[in-house]
């Protein structure tokens, strides 16, 4: 017989095996979409792309995580969330590879193959959080989002910088962060081997329920509206602040402040919505930075600068920390946490979707910026109404 002291450590040794694996896949599941808005100006002239054909390569990626989103419970329920997990990162690894070939369709179909493995990754590490950190669900939600923003802001301030120093044209720079991703699933593959390969409960509603749930939607709409706001920026501010004056170098220095600027509300946003009394007070805060930084961004978007991208950073770290957490308090148990995560991301990333695309859109038809940041500003607008009904205080299968 083991001594309970061996036992101990044992379970000791791999929770922290599992929180460091969390840790390194939420590190991913940002930068091979966030490393295209600093390359984006080399991309379109290297491959004569108008601005919503380029936008594109942020589309195709959600576009992918709200359709493989539906399909990421039930995957995680057929082969166990651990095991989903790594087959995912492996197909991020397949995505960021195939993007790297000459053939421009290959940039496409790469993003879109990429886009496939975040989208299981997106759906099923929180469920995993909820399942096993059921007394930490802040400070690990906590920590998950902090590591999903700094990924982000990694990606953002060193893509550019990457590649000058290292002289790559935007194919090699891409395929640099295919790096990370490799690490991720090197350090998620024992958590792999050690779990069971179902999981043990099949307790949650059934997910038709959720679709007529008038809290679950709320939950989606926030999910989509925070989510279009945040990748249209990405994709979009490296060239709104390069049309206003500013370098290739100078705009991703400041897309990368952006990023950056989430990470401490990542961490304290968790925190402070453990409590339900704070909950919607946050989801009024975050409205009001992304409508303030909007503003700026429209009236003077280098005049600035500096406030717009904190204003604008806190709220998008807000945002989904907010998003994260209402997955798992809305959820009674880690199944139908990954139910809702999956209904809220499917739809969410297929409303985000159409963010980069109709601002791209808007750029070319107008010659400006002001038309597309006001449509965005009307999406903060409605995401303090959804925020609101979100956080109601009770669970969709109440």
């Amino acid at each position: 017989m083991t001594p309970p002291v061996q036992v101990e450590q044992r379970r000791r040794r791999d929770i922290a095996l599992l929180l460091i694996g969390i840790l390194a896949v939420s590190v991913n599941q940002r930068p091979a979409l966030v490393a295209v808005g600093p390359l984006t100006d080399q991309l379109r002239r290297d491959l004569n792309l108008g601005a919503s054909a380029a936008s594109l390569l942020t589309t195709l990626p959600l576009l992918c995580f709200g359709v493989f989103a539906l399909a990421a419970p039930a995957l995680g329920r057929r082969t166990g969330m651990d095991r989903a997990v790594v087959a995912a990162g492996i197909v991020l690894i397949v995505g960021i590879a195939i993007r790297t070939a000459p053939p421009v369709p290959a940039l496409f179909v790469g993003s879109a193959v990429a886009g496939a493995g975040i989208a299981v990754m997106n759906v099923l590490v929180p469920a995993v959080i909820k399942r096993d950190f059921p007394a930490r669900l802040g400070l690990v939600t906590a920590l998950y989002t902090v590591m999903l923003n700094g990924g982000a802001a990694l990606a953002a301030g060193a893509t550019a910088p990457l590649g000058h120093l290292l002289h790559l044209g935007w194919r090699p720079t891409l395929a640099l962060w295919g790096v990370l991703a490799v690490a991720a699933a090197l350090l998620w593959a024992p958590q792999a081997r050690r779990a069971p390969a179902v999981e043990p409960t099949v307790t949650a509603a059934h997910p038709i329920r959720l679709w007529r749930n008038g809290l679950a939607w709320a939950v989606s709409m926030f999910m989509g509206l925070q989510s279009l706001l945040f990748y249209s920026l990405i994709a979009w501010v490296p060239t709104i602040l390069h049309d206003d004056g500013l370098t290739e170098a100078q705009a991703g220095f400041w897309l990368a402040v952006l990023t950056g600027a989430g990470i401490v509300a990542s961490f304290a946003v968790p925190l402070i919505a453990a409590r339900q009394a704070m909950q919607r007070p946050l989801v009024i805060a975050t409205a009001a930075l992304f409508l303030t930084g909007l503003a700026g961004l429209i009236v003077s978007p280098t005049g600035l600068v500096w406030l717009w991208m904190l204003c604008l950073g806190v709220a998008q770290g807000a945002g989904i920390s907010l998003a994260m957490m209402m997955f798992v308090h809305r959820a009674r148990d880690s199944e139908t946490s990954a139910e809702l995560s999956g209904m809220a991301q499917a739809v969410g990333y297929l409303v985000a979707a159409a963010g980069p695309l109709a601002a791209g859109a808007l750029r070319d038809v107008t010659g400006g910026w002001a038309l597309a940041l006001a449509l965005l500003a009307a999406c903060a607008a409605a995401l303090l109404v959804t925020g609101w009904i979100a956080m109601a205080d009770r669970t969709v299968d109440a």
